[in-house]
Parts: C-alpha cells; sequence; structure tokens
C-alpha cells in the first residue's frame, strides 16, 4: 500500500484503526503499523497529524514486542516442560511429538 499519495488525516485515521485492531489479539496488525507508518512517524517533515501518528507507531511497536517476547517465552517453556505434563502436555499440542525431545 502507498500512503504517499493518502491525506493527512487519512493516514492518522488508518495509523488509528490499525492500533485499535492490534487490541483484538492481532499483534501482527501492530507490525505492519509499525513498518507502514514508521518512515510518516519519524522521517518526513512535521505536519499536525504527525505527533499522534507517532504515538500510535511506539505504541504499536512496543505493544508487537511484548507479544513477541511473551510467545518466545511460552514457546520455549512448553518445549522443555511438555513432556513433565504428561497426557496434558500432548493435549494442549495441536501436533503431537513422539517420544522425548
Amino acid at each position: 500500500m502507498d500512503i504517499s499519495r493518502v491525506p493527512n488525516e487519512r493516514k492518522l485515521y488508518l495509523c488509528r484503526w490499525y492500533f485499535r485492531a492490534g487490541f483484538a489479539l492481532l499483534p501482527f496488525v501492530w507490525a505492519i503499523n509499525t513498518v507502514w507508518f514508521f518512515s510518516e512517524a519519524f522521517r518526513k517533515p512535521p505536519y499536525e497529524e504527525q505527533k499522534l501518528i507517532r504515538k500510535y507507531v511506539i505504541c504499536s511497536a512496543f505493544g508487537a514486542l511484548l507479544w513477541m517476547i511473551a510467545i518466545i517465552i511460552w514457546q520455549s517453556f512448553y518445549q522443555t516442560h511438555r513432556v513433565e505434563w504428561g497426557k496434558y502436555g500432548d493435549y494442549i499440542s495441536f501436533i503431537i511429538p513422539l517420544g522425548r525431545a
């Protein structure tokens, strides 16, 4: 999507919309919001809506980073303790690995 042709009010609307959509447990949307609007928030000459866009970009990056850290921690914890949990460890797995690691 090329946002360079979009008016500044519409950019702010889109950035805010993607930020709010991330609260629906969609951290990937926050990551997309950060990538798409990073240039608008930090590299473009100042304009009125830029301050709010910058706020949404920073919050989106922070939210995506927190989710990434949480998923990595959960994945490593699950991988190291699945066998100890017995059947419960297998029940919460989408693919049941065979044997011990």
